[in-house]
């Protein structure tokens, strides 16, 4: 698996080199720099610009570029420990997501549940969550509902996202909870709405139609912890 982007690269050199087989680098480098990738595990190539572009499919390398371990997702059932997780159901933009997986890792959220979209680019989610994604648990359950079920059986309080929900500012969070988030242009599904235990909103001082999803998920994450 290829990411690419100064910071993901390196968010991965220094937290987990291990994961790093190759490392391609398309630009001049201080000496001293170079010197220490050298004297790493893995192996470090130069390669020219032209090769960079095509190896990131023309996206921003900024001159680096790393073959990486592929990344290791969780099963529902290893979340029993779990005390707070977030679940992004049908979210599908990918810097969103990446976004809203830097948060979470940042604010101290247990896991994140992916929903509602049948896969999704590991690499692109990597990148766009600047390497977070490798210390934040990710589990993969297409049917939103079929998570819903399980975390209620496994004694979390289920909240979601809704401009209709009571203030999360009057809302006092206690025990195992999960925080449900919609998709950027339908929300939640009016009947996983249902499920919930409490929906609840960001209310604005200003009047204004929505936040966008990943800062909405960074406001409620950060109330909810």
């Amino acid at each position: 698996m290829i990411i690419y982007g100064k910071q993901p690269v390196y968010y991965l050199i220094e937290k987990h080199p291990g994961k790093v087989k190759t490392l391609f680098v398309s630009k001049e480098l201080d000496k001293k720099e170079y010197s220490r990738l050298m004297r790493m595990d893995f192996e470090l190539k130069r390669i020219p610009e032209n090769a960079a572009q095509s190896m990131s499919k023309t996206g921003n390398h900024q001159g680096f570029l790393a073959e990486v371990d592929e990344l290791d997702l969780y099963e529902l059932k290893e979340l029993n420990d779990a005390k707070f997780v977030l679940v992004l159901a049908g979210i599908t933009d990918v810097g969103n997501m990446g976004a809203i997986i830097r948060s979470a890792y940042a604010l101290g959220v247990d896991a994140v549940i992916i929903s509602g979209i049948k896969q999704f680019s590991a690499e692109n989610i990597i990148r766009s969550s600047a390497g977070a994604a490798y210390d934040m648990p990710l589990v993969h359950v297409h049917n939103l509902y079929d998570v819903m079920n399980e975390l209620k059986l496994d004694g979390f309080t289920l909240y979601g996202a809704s401009m209709d929900g009571k203030d999360i500012r009057d809302v006092k969070c206690d025990g195992k909870r999960a925080l449900i988030m919609g998709s950027e242009s339908e929300g939640i599904p009016a009947r996983a709405l249902k499920k919930l235990d409490m929906a609840v909103s960001i209310k604005m001082e200003n009047e204004f139609d929505s936040l966008n999803v990943s800062v909405a998920s960074a406001i409620l994450m950060d109330r909810m912890r």
